[in-house]
C-alpha cells in the first residue's frame, strides 16, 4: 500500500501530509474485504501520517475510520487513546474496536473517554460491569440528561461551523477578480499515467485523489464526478483535461464496465470539447467557493494561480484542435 502514494508525492515535493493521510484512509475505506497484509500495511502507514498532519485532517481521518468495519487493532488502540475531541466519535460508534481494547482504554484513559464508551449501543454485560467498577460516569445509560446535553453541544458546534462557513463565503465574495480560481490546466503526463494505472488496478479512491490534483480542486469534487454512474461527468473531465483518447477510453471502460464494447467511444464522440471545458471550469469555481478551506485539497493551487490564464488558453486551443480533427 505504501507504494501507491509515492507516485503522487513525487511531482509536488512540498505536498502537505494532510492529503496523503486522507488518500491513505480513502484507499483503505474502498477495500470491502481487506486482507491481513492490507491491515498490516495500513497500520504501519497511518500513525506517522497522522502525527504529521493537521488537527482538522486528523478529525476527518478518524471520523472516516469510525465507519469502517475493520481497523487494525494497533490503529484502533492508537485512535482510542487520542485526546477526547478526536477519539470520541471513534469510541462511541466504531464497530471495529475489540472489547479488550475498550477495557485497556478504561484502565489507561480518563473519565471523558469512559463516558464516550458508555454511550456505545453494543456494550456487553462485562463492559457495563467494568464501567461501574471503575466509577466512571455513564449517566447517559440511566437517563437522557447526558444525551440531551450531548445533542445541545452538537447543535452548538454545528451553529459555530455554519457561522465560520458564512464568514468564509463573505471573504471569498470579497476576493478581487485577479485572485479568482485559475482556469483549467491540461493534465500532465504524470497525471495521465496515474489515471491509467489506478483505473487498471480498480483503485477508485486513488483515482479520485489524482483527479482532484489534476483539477486543482478538493477531493469532494473528484469523488462527485466519479459517482456519476453514466460516466458522462468523468468523460467531460478527461476531455477538458486534454487526456488522449486512448487513455480516456481505457479509464472509462475500467471504471464503468457498462461502457465497454463501444459505449465509451460513443460517449466521448458526442461531447463538445469547448463545452466540456466550460462545464468543468464551472465545477471548479463552485468547488472553490464551497470547499476552498476544506480537506482534502489538491496540492497544485499555488502554481496554478500564476499560470491559470495561460493554461486555460492552451487547454481551450487544444480542445478546439481536437474538435476540428
Amino acid at each position: 500500500m505504501a507504494d501507491r502514494f509515492r507516485e503522487l508525492e513525487r511531482p509536488q515535493a512540498g505536498r502537505p501530509k494532510d492529503i496523503v493521510l486522507m488518500a491513505t484512509v480513502s484507499s483503505f475505506e474502498s477495500l470491502r474485504f481487506p486482507s491481513r497484509s492490507d491491515l498490516h500495511q495500513f497500520g504501519e502507514l497511518f500513525e506517522p501520517l497522522y502525527n504529521a498532519s493537521t488537527e482538522e485532517a486528523r478529525r476527518q481521518a478518524v471520523a472516516a475510520l469510525s465507519r469502517c468495519p475493520q481497523v487494525p487493532d494497533e490503529t484502533a488502540l492508537f485512535i482510542a487513546t487520542q485526546p477526547i475531541g478526536i477519539a470520541a466519535i471513534f469510541l462511541m460508534g466504531s464497530k471495529a474496536i475489540a472489547e479488550h481494547t475498550l477495557m485497556h482504554v478504561l484502565r489507561a484513559a480518563g473519565p471523558e473517554h469512559a463516558r464516550a464508551i458508555g454511550r456505545r449501543d453494543d456494550l456487553s454485560p462485562a463492559m457495563v460491569e467494568a464501567l461501574v467498577a471503575s466509577h466512571q460516569d455513564h449517566a447517559s445509560r440511566r437517563a437522557g440528561e447526558d444525551r440531551e446535553a450531548s445533542l445541545k453541544e452538537a447543535a452548538r458546534l454545528e451553529r459555530e461551523e455554519q457561522i465560520r462557513e458564512e464568514l468564509r463565503a463573505l471573504v471569498r465574495a470579497a476576493t478581487p477578480a485577479v485572485e479568482a480560481p485559475p482556469g483549467l490546466e491540461p493534465a500532465t503526463e504524470a497525471h495521465q499515467a496515474l489515471f491509467v494505472r489506478f483505473a487498471r488496478a480498480g483503485e477508485a479512491g486513488m483515482l479520485a485523489v489524482t483527479l482532484a490534483d489534476a483539477l486543482g480542486s478538493s477531493q469532494w469534487l473528484s469523488e462527485r464526478i466519479l459517482l456519476d454512474v453514466s460516466g458522462r461527468q468523468l468523460a467531460e473531465t478527461l476531455l477538458a483535461l486534454d487526456v488522449p483518447d486512448a487513455d480516456s477510453l481505457f479509464v472509462l471502460t475500467k471504471i464503468y464496465p457498462h461502457l465497454a464494447e463501444g459505449g465509451a467511444a460513443a460517449l466521448l464522440s458526442a461531447l463538445d470539447p469547448a463545452e466540456a471545458i466550460d462545464r468543468v471550469e464551472s465545477w471548479q469555481r463552485a468547488d472553490s467557493y464551497t470547499n476552498g478551506n476544506g480537506l482534502p485539497k489538491a496540492a497544485n493551487g499555488d502554481d496554478a494561480k500564476s499560470n491559470g490564464q495561460d493554461n486555460h488558453d492552451r487547454s481551450s486551443e487544444a480542445a478546439r484542435h481536437r474538435a476540428a480533427g
